[in-house]
């Protein structure tokens, strides 16, 4: 097994627009990958929880992780979503994550079973010594229940497999402790947009975005920028952005931030229970953010 993938930079979580009748939407998805590459995006994340992956079935999975690598066709790497709470479920994903030639596997820790310390760290050894493919941890407390800490995120930074993590547990001390400690090669990722400034400063590597959905070019040179060094210049940027990147979590993710690609004309305004629309009182300051950016003129052709 390898690890063997590096990245830095700004990977969207795409999400996976649907049609009127609950069905993903093909076309919609293929527009929604070139617009991210022609905006300069450095990389794909589909079938995450921005992509809906709680409420799509196996073969849905499946065929949106084929559509985005088919659209894509190799010119910015795909970490694709194959993570779950079912350990054998997790690595039949990654295995068709390794099939279709993808770059890396996002794997999310474990949700609703909490598993100890030496769950997790057993869950993802298992991922890698079944599939030769490079997994990226995703830690995301508010979502699973319970917490990767630095010590065991450390442990499996030494597993062979395993080339690095999306953090979002929002704890900056214990992202702190992941990067001073980190071996070489181990990418440290913000999976929270509005924390990836002060990550960057602290050492991290980039970003799994959600509003870089809706602000490819201006979010990926903010990172950019970071990356040089050049923080005034990104910190103008995060300060221009931050109250987009607040209201996409006014109500639970991918709620906002699809609705506002509906507004941009980009996707149907389409959501599978238990996720439902937004609130009219949201939905008003969503638009109002959106007019201040000027975006609600764009769309995707």
């Amino acid at each position: 097994m390898s690890s063997q993938f590096t990245f830095r930079g700004v990977a969207t979580a795409l999400v996976t627009p649907m049609l009127p009748n609950g069905d993903v939407d093909e076309q919609a998805l293929r527009r929604l990958v070139e617009f991210q590459i022609e905006n300069g995006i450095n990389g794909l994340v589909p079938v995450g929880t921005t992509g809906e992956s709680a409420t799509l079935s196996h073969p849905e999975h499946h065929h949106v992780m084929d559509v985005v690598t088919a659209q894509a066709n190799g010119r910015v790497p795909l970490i694709v979503g194959a993570g779950s709470n079912s350990t054998r479920e997790a690595i039949s994903l990654t295995q068709h994550a390794r099939a279709i030639g993808a770059s890396a596997a996002l794997s999310v820790a474990p949700y609703y079973n909490k598993p100890t310390q030496q769950g997790f760290f057993e869950h993802y050894k298992a991922i890698t010594e079944a599939v030769d493919i490079p997994v990226f941890v995703y830690n995301v407390p508010g979502r699973t229940g319970s917490n990767i800490n630095a010590e065991t995120t450390l442990r499996l930074a030494e597993l062979p497999g395993i080339a690095g993590i999306k953090e979002a547990s929002g704890n900056i001390p214990q992202v702190m402790e992941i990067l001073r400690h980190r071996p070489n090669n181990f990418v440290v990722l913000s999976g929270d947009d509005a924390l990836t400034f002060p990550m960057m400063a602290l050492g991290g590597d980039g970003v799994i975005s959600v509003v870089s959905n809706e602000v490819p070019a201006p979010f990926s040179q903010m990172v950019k920028l970071c990356l040089e060094g050049k923080f005034l210049e990104a910190r103008a940027i995060h300060n221009r952005l931050l109250a987009l990147m607040n209201i996409n979590f006014i109500e639970s993710n991918p709620i906002p931030v699809k609705s506002a690609l509906a507004m941009m004309g980009m996707i149907n305004e389409v959501f599978r229970l238990p996720l439902t629309r937004m609130s009219m009182d949201n939905r008003i300051k969503l638009r109002r953010v959106l007019e201040e950016l000027s975006l609600l003129e764009q769309s995707v052709k």
